[in-house]
């Protein structure tokens, strides 16, 4: 079957930008404190549940797979774009990391104790968005955890010719406001354990949104 169109966007922006992301993006290390302290808090929940193996979803590059990895937990990484799953494959040839789509992930009912969506979910227009949270609910076992990361909005859509060295993409970015996100990932089967919205500052004029979520153990009464 052919992939939508923005799929095959994503995928081809992401190829085109591969090298310059890498050189432009930072470190998890160099993240600001609240941002690190989200991916402490994950990582430490899904070490102690036990669950199994943690897929980061849209990893690019491998870096923040890589930070996880550091902290303790089985980690391997999924990018729809063949030019980041290179580059992140040399970078960390210690960890795995496979071509694909959260959309379809290859990841059997149950498997995961955790699902990263690290700033890789923004992409994918709204009506799209219930298809990739029933595949986390789906791939997480009962008690595993998500956490998902990125941009918000009040509904912005933005279409930009180019980005990360000034190289053309045809990727959209969908700016949805929080609550819209909780109420999809909750009607996905998902409860919200905490939620962080960091407000634009000096250095950054975007919002940030941080969710952590959990695949409860028993299905939700219809």
């Amino acid at each position: 079957m052919t992939d939508p169109s923005y799929l095959a966007a994503i995928r081809e922006s992401y190829d085109t930008v591969a090298a310059d992301y890498v050189q432009l993006v930072k470190d998890p290390a160099e993240l600001d404190p609240l941002s690190r302290a989200m991916l402490a808090a994950f990582a430490e929940t899904v070490r102690s549940a036990g669950l199994g193996p943690v897929a980061d979803l849209g990893c690019g590059p491998g870096r923040v797979t890589a930070y996880l990895a550091e902290l303790g937990v089985p980690v391997f990484g999924i990018d729809l774009s063949p030019g980041m799953i290179e580059l992140a494959r040399r970078a960390h040839p210690d960890l795995t990391f496979t071509v694909g789509s959260m959309t379809a992930p290859e990841i059997g009912d149950g498997e995961l104790g955790g699902v990263l969506a690290y700033y890789s979910t923004h992409h994918t227009p709204p009506e799209q968005l219930p298809v990739v949270f029933r595949e986390f609910h789906r791939t997480l076992a009962p008690g595993g955890h998500l956490m998902l990361a990125g941009h918000v909005g009040e509904g912005e859509l933005r279409r930009p010719t180019q980005a990360y060295g000034g190289h053309p993409v045809s990727y959209e970015s969908h700016l949805l406001p929080p609550e819209r996100i909780a109420g999809l990932l909750e009607r996905a089967g998902l409860t919200i354990t905490a939620r962080l919205i960091q407000e634009p500052t000096a250095g950054s004029k975007r919002t940030y949104a941080t969710f952590l979520a959990r695949k409860p153990e028993h299905p939700l009464p219809a």
